[in-house]
């Protein structure tokens, strides 16, 4: 049930521990959509944190905030569902309190990205409303994240993104972060598709995430 045939994170998180020994592995999924394939196939597994952000409600409908893992793997599994709405604040939000503190606590051996492009607010299959500049912020601190934590080991995965304009755009400005080159989201982030965000539930849902994980 998703829109994948093959789980590329799930196959590379497993490949990653057993043929280049990197144990603790974090997966950073922001695509718009639950990755429910890789919690699925890690739930139990305390040597692989997942933690995914996506639009509540989202097909296929799982990901809920209470969904942190069994057995051995409870608490390495951390979903935080975002109102729709939620945009660049929002997500710069998330990323300070919640994804820096799990992989700090988590001390990953290497980070893998499922970097889904289909939150952008161009996008017609959902309702978030991220931009190039989001997705440019993204891939420069989840690089810097990388580099203090488990020697820059870090490895993106091209997702969704069904507006072909926001994606290449989108995807181009990731690689531009990677390469230590200046955004040029400023020419394709027009500010009248944008209206205000649900910030008022964006901190409900962080400040629950939050307490459940103890963050």
């Amino acid at each position: 049930m998703g829109f994948c045939v093959f789980g590329n994170v799930a196959i590379a998180a497993r490949y990653a521990q057993r043929a280049h020994g990197l144990k603790r592995v974090f997966i950073i999924d922001f695509d718009v959509h639950h990755g429910n394939g890789t919690n699925d196939a890690f739930y139990d597994d305390p040597d692989i944190f997942f933690l995914s952000t996506h639009q509540d409600g989202s097909y296929p409908g799982t990901g809920k905030i209470n969904q942190i893992g069994s057995g051995n793997g409870e608490g390495s599994t951390l979903n935080l569902p975002l109102p729709g709405g939620s945009g660049d604040r929002a997500m710069r939000s998330v990323f300070d309190q919640v994804i820096v503190p799990s992989a700090q606590r988590f001390k990953p051996d290497i980070i893998l990205v499922s970097a889904g492009y289909d939150a952008h607010v161009l996008d017609p299959l959902a309702n978030l409303q991220f931009t190039t500049g989001t997705y440019f912020m993204l891939a420069s601190n989840i690089q810097q994240l990388a580099k203090e934590l488990c020697g820059g080991r870090c490895v993106f995965f091209l997702e969704g993104g069904y507006n072909l304009t926001s994606l290449s755009n989108s995807v181009a400005d990731s690689f531009r972060a990677f390469l230590g080159e200046p955004s040029m989201a400023a020419e394709f982030d027009n500010p009248a598709f944008l209206y205000e965000e649900p910030s008022n539930k964006v901190k409900e849902a962080i400040l629950k995430v939050k307490h459940i994980h103890s963050l």
